[in-house]
């Protein structure tokens, strides 16, 4: 364990205030996360009021509108909502963002190049920054960075960039960069998920896991069997299939993934609620009834539905935490589990099985969770990615038998373990263990995962962030320029919290754990 998390929060918030001012003097970086490279000077520009972009140089048409909406809400974000009045100066002044992209292709793939290139440049007529990327996604996050690069100047009343020029290139770590949302545990309206789409561009995650159902609700329109949404908490917390493509292409838009998520046989008892021959019988409700072909045809239905709205290349299936026991009590089920000479671990083995069948039938490669892998993982599918929850030793059995994985082990990356601390999220390494290079490649990213059992609306933004922000870097930045104590970027952390804050995201105070108040009085950056 690194010493910093064991300190005391008031120590902790100590140390974060007496290395802001040696962070600043030192480089003056304050990105999150770190980019691959950076170089810069000292000299101060000015921002004009009505910057522009240009497209010069890019084969990339923008038909879609995807880099001028992203400029324009970068231009909208970086005023901070401050007033800008003041009088353009004469000279250091950047005019315009110059975006080259050099394929025409707009849609969102998984392992699509998010690289960039970025140059704020001190000469020129007129003085314009660049963006050079291979694909609008990577452009995407050069946007970020530049954004991040701008604040807003008291003196001068305009937007100011300092320590130019920057000549940045950067590149993520690893392909799948993720954060869970659980609409199950207590409905989401849509635009508390929307806001947390925009938060995750911020820090350059890419994916976002959707938990839509679970065992208290089923709350999405599944139109092929339109009683499934029955099983929801109430007719007002619903998504209807448009509410579904709407935040899809909203996060496409924005280059993050909507990886959707049904998890079957277990945690699945609203299912019932709309159609009750799913359950194994009245009084035993869980899991799905593994005897009937129907079961297989909802989840037919289910994955069919999905296929011409999530269009990442991966389906989550669950498949973790499965208690048989139902299937043993139940007449009917034991009767047909003793006609196919089965166990229930054979029969649950099969249900996962039959499940990836179905989402591979529609196109889709499968995430289940670790579980599934610990009790067959040789006859899982060879396109399952293994979702680590549980143990630190579990990815580098997943990859040495040759499978995917993502890692989300449960002490160090779960949103919801209000006392796991933000240092544990940074310092938490998912090749742990893990020294064969040709397996290294083989763990595709993390996820960090805000389960929803004691969170809702009210309250999520400051239970994801900033903690999510501090994994956000272990996946983005490579691991060469990651700190090896937290203390080194504690004030870099602080400050990235509270440009959040700035921009409308309520992310927690660094000192204490998860969603902690201020301790008292005092600058953000100290909290």
């Amino acid at each position: 364990m690194n010493h910093s998390a064991e300190m005391t929060p008031a120590l902790r918030l100590l140390l974060a205030f007496l290395a802001i001012g040696s962070c600043i003097a030192a480089d003056n970086i304050d990105l999150w996360p770190m980019p691959k490279t950076v170089s810069h000077g000292t000299q101060k520009l000015y921002v004009k009021k009505d910057i522009t972009m240009s497209m010069v140089g890019s084969t990339y048409s923008d038909e879609k509108s995807i880099l001028k909406d992203a400029f324009q809400r970068m231009v909208d974000l970086i005023t901070l909502n401050h007033v800008v009045d003041g009088m353009n100066p004469s000279s250091l002044v950047l005019t315009c963002v110059n975006i080259v992209v050099h394929t025409p292709e707009d849609e969102l793939n998984f392992g699509a190049d998010e690289s960039y290139n970025l140059t704020v440049p001190t000469t020129g007529d007129p003085l314009y920054a660049q963006i050079e990327a291979q694909t609008v996604f990577g452009a995407l996050h050069g946007l970020q960075t530049f954004g991040q690069l701008c604040y807003f100047d008291f003196t001068s009343r305009l937007i100011g960039l300092n320590s130019a020029p920057w000549i940045i290139t950067d590149t993520p770590r690893f392909p799948y960069r993720g954060l869970l949302i659980d609409t199950a545990r207590h409905y989401l309206p849509v635009k508390i998920i929307k806001g947390v789409i925009d938060a995750m561009t911020y820090s350059k995650l890419n994916v976002l896991h959707w938990h839509i159902i679970d065992e208290q609700s089923f709350p999405i329109e599944i139109p092929s069997y339109p009683k499934l949404w029955n099983g929801s908490y109430s007719y007002s917390e619903r998504y209807t299939m448009s509410d579904a493509i709407d935040i899809v292409r909203y996060a496409e838009r924005r280059g993050v993934n909507v990886l959707a998520e049904i998890d079957v046989p277990g945690h699945a008892r609203s299912w019932g609620v709309g159609y009750p021959s799913l359950w194994p019988s009245d009084s035993c409700r869980e899991p799905l009834d593994v005897s009937k072909n129907f079961t297989f045809e909802v989840i037919d239905g289910i994955l069919s539905d999905f296929s011409k709205v999530f269009k990442f290349k991966f389906a989550h299936l669950g498949g973790d935490e499965v208690n048989t026991s139902c299937w043993t009590k139940t007449p009917h089920i034991e009767g047909w589990l003793n006609n196919n000479h089965m166990n229930v671990s054979d029969a649950y083995r099969d249900f996962v099985l039959r499940s990836q069948k179905i989402a591979i039938s529609h196109g889709y490669d499968i995430i289940n969770w670790e579980e599934t892998f610990n009790n067959f993982g040789d006859k899982l599918d060879r396109k399952t990615v293994v979702h680590n929850w549980l143990g630190e030793d579990v990815a580098p059995k997943v990859v040495a038998a040759g499978l995917r994985c993502i890692v989300s082990n449960q002490d160090k990356w779960y949103l919801d373990h209000l006392d796991a601390s933000w240092e544990g999220f940074y310092m938490n390494e998912p090749l742990q263990g893990i020294d064969d290079t040709k397996q290294q490649q083989l763990v595709v990213g993390g996820e960090v995962c805000m389960w929803g059992e004691e969170i809702d609306a009210s309250d999520i933004e400051q239970t994801i962030w900033p903690r999510a922000a501090a994994a956000a870097e272990r996946l983005w930045t490579p691991i060469e320029k990651l700190a090896n104590d937290t203390r080194l970027v504690t004030s870099r952390l602080a400050r990235f919290r509270c440009l959040l804050n700035q921009r409308g995201v309520a992310a927690a105070p660094l000192a204490g754990y998860g969603r902690a108040s201020p301790a008292e009085p005092g600058p953000c950056v100290r909290q």
